[in-house]
């Protein structure tokens, strides 16, 4: 059997445990270079054609730096390794003009790496990490007969332009400097810009600042600098991060006009509901996190998410998660009795250009209260005032309450690593419950020893979530916890405040805009309406059904339930489902 040694540099601390890795390894012990210490950083590397895959450095090893990885034995060669004992990916997927691809998977398993060696910033080394590749022969001889051959051939002739959207769209005010209209009408090859403009609501930020936008704004303008230039193949990496559902469907039919004008598009996205809407086709990637990555073979959009929430592929014969993901449908619930942990008369919020309205609510022990709507509408607003940051210009919170509060944006300058971040901010650490309950299923172990600045926005998330679950309060409430968070992760950070928040009889309220996590998660929901940055609304909390039937409402946007996985599934607007359910006022709640 082939396999793979990881060996997590940011984990390994040679000086403290003396090489135990290597004084234990059997391999060495029998005079065989199976484990050396490297000349430049000091720390061991692991001969994977003389390991036998024993394992003993992996439980010999005091910080869980060393990870042994059988592969499976049909995957064929690597395309791309990073180094010795460094991430391995195995497959490409191949484009196709007019349509849109999709690629779905844990964060860490080479979506990113994909993008950069199709979009030409990266040459594929086939695994062969010690010579650097100069030039595009040997990929373009390794794909002979294949489209992927061609495509290859006219990249490194400079025949083909790629375009991409990167991830971090709040990097882009360091780099991009000057006002929003001046960087659009600069890049407007394709004569687009009033179209662009207007379909992802971008005519009132034209003239202000890049530095002085939100993550959102900062993401529809990436989405519309993309789609503006001219190019062949375009890259767009989770282009719906700080986006509300309005936003994000709006994203979905300028990315999809690329595909409409003959142009060939791929996305990385974890939102599943946009996944869904956006894609022709899908590629699932497959693997461990951080280890390797397969790319499957391209699969239909809805059975391929069927398959993923499922954990099955059937045509590669490998489960990649033991149990499937189970959405469940909720009927109406009665209005709650009893006594509520919180409850606030009606608000009022005024600023000088915004003013927030709330009518009067409770939230309940034990419960999970979601609160969405657009952009700008008081969402955050609203948390603010719950949480004590903020005070209401009219209306009573009852004091007694504890919250604990993690807010949307998350501040990444603290000096020192995570453990040192979990001793100073997370008070239950070290706890067995924090450890078992919390730490665990977020996967922290892996990143104690990594400074908190170099942490990616994934991992910043986790931390976050991690921290504010740790501090004893009666209400957590997470403000968009889902950002920059895998499929994978988001479930389980959806797991992770459902068990703490009944343990403790507490509740939950969470402000977040990806529609299949907020169905997961949710008990009750409350409903932001309004005009962003001018006025907005919030209901009380109600039942799931009621809510979301009059938020997609205002959207005049309905959604279906998936037959196999009771997954939620936007309709396509004017179809017979689209007019069916709006004739029945049902915009949520109809299976397909």
């Amino acid at each position: 059997m082939s396999r793979i040694s990881i060996l997590d540099k940011d984990k390994c601390q040679p000086k403290k445990c003396d090489y135990l890795c290597i004084h234990y390894c059997p391999g060495v012990r029998m005079e065989e270079d199976t484990i050396v210490v490297d000349e430049d950083t000091k720390k061991p590397l692991i001969s994977e054609q003389l390991c036998q895959g024993c394992g003993i450095c992996t439980n010999r090893c005091p910080f869980d730096a060393v990870t042994i990885i059988n592969l499976p034995e049909a995957i064929g060669e690597p395309i791309h390794r990073f180094g010795q004992n460094q991430f391995e990916l195995f497959g490409l997927p191949s484009l196709t003009e007019g349509q849109v691809l999709g690629l779905l998977g844990q964060n860490g398993i080479g979506k990113s790496t994909i993008m950069r060696i199709l979009s030409g910033d990266l040459i594929p080394n086939f695994g062969n990490f010690d010579e650097k590749p100069e030039n595009w022969d040997d990929v373009i001889e390794h794909y002979k007969g294949s489209a992927l051959q061609n495509y290859f051939k006219a990249l490194s002739e400079g025949k083909i332009k790629t375009v991409l959207k990167p991830q971090m769209v709040d990097q882009l005010p360091k780099v991009v400097k000057g006002k929003v209209r001046d960087l659009l009408t600069n890049v407007d090859e394709r004569n687009k810009f009033d179209y662009v403009c207007k379909e992802l609501d971008l005519e009132n930020v034209l003239d202000r600042k890049m530095e002085n936008l939100s993550g959102g704004e900062l993401q529809r303008v990436a989405i519309a600098a993309t789609v503006l230039r001219e190019g062949d193949f375009y890259y767009f990496d989770e282009p719906t991060s700080w986006l509300d559902v309005s936003q994000r469907l709006n994203a979905v039919k300028v990315i999809r006009s690329l595909a409409e004008d003959g142009k060939s598009v791929l996305v990385i996205e974890h939102d599943l509901a946009t996944l869904d809407a956006l894609s022709d086709n899908i590629h699932i990637l497959y693997g461990e996190p951080g280890g390797y990555g397969v790319v499957s073979g391209r699969k239909g959009v809805r059975l391929g998410i069927n398959a993923y929430i499922n954990g099955f592929l059937a045509e590669e014969n490998i489960r990649i998660r033991k149990n499937p993901i189970e959405f469940t449908i909720r009927p109406p619930t009665e209005e709650e009795d009893g006594d509520a942990l919180a409850s606030y008369s009606d608000l009022d919020k005024d600023y000088k250009e915004f003013k927030l309205t709330v009518d009067a609510g409770e939230i309940y022990h034990d419960e999970i209260v979601t609160a969405f709507g657009s952009n700008g509408i008081g969402k955050t607003t609203f948390a603010k005032i719950l949480a004590g940051v903020s005070e209401p210009t009219t209306g009573e919170i009852d004091e007694e309450v504890i919250i604990a509060y993690k807010p949307q944006y998350i501040v990444t300058n603290f000096e020192g690593t995570v453990q040192d971040f979990l001793y100073m901010h997370a008070p239950s650490y070290g706890s067995k419950i924090f450890d078992s309950e919390i730490m665990k299923p977020l996967q922290l172990n892996d990143l104690l020893e990594k400074e908190v600045k170099t942490l990616s926005g994934g991992e910043l998330q986790r931390l976050a979530i991690a921290a504010t679950l740790s501090k004893d309060a009666q209400i957590y409430l997470f403000d968009e916890p889902t950002a920059f968070l895998d499929v994978e992760q988001r479930l389980v950070a959806a797991r992770v405040i459902r068990k703490i928040i009944e343990s403790r009889n507490a509740a939950s309220l969470i402000v977040d805009h990806d529609i299949v996590f907020i169905d997961y998660i949710s008990d009750r929901a409350m409903v932001f309406d309004g005009t962003p940055g001018i006025e907005g609304h919030a209901s009380k909390p109600t039942d799931l059904r009621t809510s979301m039937n009059k938020f997609l409402g205002n959207l005049n946007v309905t959604f279906r339930r998936d037959k196999e996985t009771k997954r939620p599934r936007v309709n396509k607007l004017d179809s017979y489902l689209d007019r069916e359910q709006k004739e029945l006022g049902e915009y949520y709640y109809l299976t397909d």
